[in-house]
């Protein structure tokens, strides 16, 4: 058995984020000076947390995020990033580059909602779920690799008791960088987008019946991620014949957005 913590960024904000346009794959922008700030301000709220291994969306704003979470963390600064077009964000095919009023209005005349609408070209909810399920095979093994191999930067952590351990999911309402940490010696950063995050959670407390912190709220587990808003969950593996299997799985917090606060007070 082996416990370790997966913990999601989404990027910083970019132009078409603060215009309420799509980006989705086609559209590969950098971030805003506010997205800037928010990354900046991010790595600096999770500097003394140490990423055993980082995986990052191959797209720019993206990997702009992670360089600059990195670049601020006192463990992490010359760590590899794993660039991986499994976590990039959803296609929306022709709706790429308009706004997001334009989609809505798309799905409306489908008798659709907007999340569950495909747009020509796009890619389903369905296909991005087989996505993030393709990636966390990759992770278990990677994860498994590093444990196998030593590499735990965590001074004096252990495992005993991590995964669905009450006090840790307690902690998480403390609003602490390194919450749900405690017994945790191993760490994954994803850093992704927003619709892709909000798949990748539902699949984990959906499908892989993650158990939640207590008195969470589904309207909040699963609501959009604001840019650089953090989500995290802990997990646990066994080694079966076929490969990694995923024995228990908590989820910490979602969504949260404390180091936000003061570039809100600032503005």
């Amino acid at each position: 058995m082996f416990t370790f913590s997966l913990t999601f960024i989404r990027h910083g904000e970019t132009q078409y984020n603060r215009d309420k346009l799509l980006q989705g794959q086609g559209v590969d922008t950098v971030l805003s000076e506010t997205g800037l700030r928010q990354a900046e301000a991010v790595g600096l709220y999770l500097r003394d947390l140490t990423f055993n291994s980082v995986f990052v969306s191959n797209l720019q704003r993206a990997c702009q995020t992670a360089e600059l979470i990195l670049r601020n963390n006192t463990h992490c600064s010359g760590t590899e990033m794993v660039l991986d077009s499994l976590l990039r964000e959803r296609s929306f095919g022709v709706a790429e580059g308009r706004p997001k009023e334009d989609l809505k209005n798309m799905a409306n005349a489908a008798g659709q909602s907007s999340r569950d609408y495909t747009p020509p070209g796009g890619e389903t909810l369905d296909q991005v779920r087989l996505r993030f399920k393709k990636f966390l095979k990759v992770l278990f093994q990677r994860m498994l690799d590093d444990h196998s191999s030593g590499r735990s930067c965590a001074a004096g952590a252990t495992e005993a008791g991590a995964a669905g351990n009450g006090t840790a999911a307690a902690a998480a309402a403390a609003g602490l960088p390194d919450d749900g940490l405690q017994g945790v010696s191993f760490h994954a950063l994803v850093v992704s987008h927003g619709a892709y995050i909000r798949v990748a959670i539902r699949h984990l407390v959906e499908d892989l019946e993650c158990s939640l912190p207590l008195g969470a709220k589904m309207s909040q587990v699963f609501s959009p991620c604001p840019n650089t808003g953090i989500s995290r969950f802990v997990l646990t593996l066994s080694q079966a014949r076929s490969g990694p299997v995923l024995s228990a799985a908590r989820c910490v917090f979602t969504n949260r957005k404390d180091h936000l606060e003061n570039l809100k007070a600032a503005e």
